[in-house]
């Protein structure tokens, strides 16, 4: 895989993290809803290892770049 590639992946992961975020956090500011724990945690969880992947591939992009 490309560089290029890798960066352009790697911010779409960043940005879905980002909205996996919102979601969690859409859920636990609702206070009716009943399973709202489940989804924030779940939300959460899912959000810190898409952005850390994005991260990971990210700065693996510059390494190869130097090769």
């Amino acid at each position: 895989m490309k560089p290029d590639d890798e960066k352009g992946i790697s911010v779409i992961l960043v940005y879905t993290a980002l909205l996996f975020f919102l979601i969690g956090a859409a859920a636990q500011m609702k206070a009716e809803y009943h399973y709202r724990g489940e989804i924030s945690t779940t939300s959460f969880i899912v959000a810190g290892v898409l952005a850390g992947l994005g991260v990971v591939l990210f700065l693996l992009s510059f390494r190869r770049r130097r090769e």
